[in-house]
């Protein structure tokens, strides 16, 4: 899978962009490039769409019956979800959220991910702490204009994000779409952890305590976009947000 957004539609953090991308001998690629490259890699099983606003998603779905984990890409309503893995207890959050048996996991995120933008019963974390299962997923909602991005703490999935020669957002679970598209300026999206176009980046598993940037040099001995884990001293400031104020400006806010 691939999902690429413009700078202006998500903010990463600044220490994932190495400088050594720059100069190294593999230069960045532009949001078409990497397109074209992902879609004639799988040219029978590959699509994707394309969003007016700098968005844009791809997908194919596993092209070996014994894949590792299913792959799934739906859209409802503006809502579009590219989800990996599965859910252990999936048939519990149907039943939580008053859903069909028919849904699956991708219109399920979908689901939960409207539930917190219109109503927000509860902190973004505690919802993702529901799931169970190895899982990662990347949401658009083209009408709002935000991104939503989760990796489950189990790593049989893997989701890896870099920064594109024009500053766009790359995410993909293929490590080599990320290499070729971001140069050195990528890294493994970490476990346990969401990123939110208006939140950013925070780990869902200890939501109290802020995230770090661990420097990161490649075999070639050059420093490679930062790798980011839970800092155990660091804990953020504010209260957390309940009922119809739970919405995405509190996404961090946790005593």
């Amino acid at each position: 899978m691939l999902a690429i957004f413009k700078k202006g539609l998500a903010q990463p953090p600044k220490e994932l962009n190495s400088p050594a991308s720059l100069k190294a001998s593999k230069k960045p690629k532009y949001p078409a490039e990497t397109l074209k490259d992902f879609l004639s890699s799988q040219p029978s099983s590959a699509s994707s769409i394309t969003f007016g606003n700098g968005a844009l998603l791809a997908y194919a779905p596993p092209q070996r019956p014994y894949w590792t984990y299913q792959r799934l890409f739906c859209g409802v309503n503006d809502i579009y979800c590219i989800f990996l893995g599965s859910l252990n207890n999936l048939c519990t959050l149907l039943k939580q959220y008053g859903l069909s048996r028919g849904t699956n996991e991708a219109m399920f995120v979908i689901e939960a991910y409207r539930t917190l933008r219109d109503r927000g019963p509860y902190p973004a974390d505690q919802v993702l702490k529901d799931f169970e299962g190895s899982f990662g997923f990347v949401v658009y909602d083209s009408k709002a204009g935000t991104v939503f991005t989760a990796l489950g703490a189990e790593e049989r999935v893997k989701l890896f994000w870099g920064i594109g020669a024009d500053g766009s957002v790359v995410i993909s679970d293929e490590l080599e779409v990320i290499k070729e598209s971001c140069s050195k300026s990528f890294a493994p999206f970490p476990i346990g952890c969401m990123f939110h176009s208006e939140g950013g980046l925070m780990s869902f598993e200890h939501p109290m305590n802020k995230m770090k940037a661990l420097p990161r040099i490649d075999s070639e001995g050059i420093m490679c976009g930062a790798t980011f884990k839970v800092d155990s001293c660091s804990r953020v400031t504010g209260m957390p947000r309940v009922g119809s104020e739970a919405n995405w400006a509190g996404w961090g806010q946790h005593a």
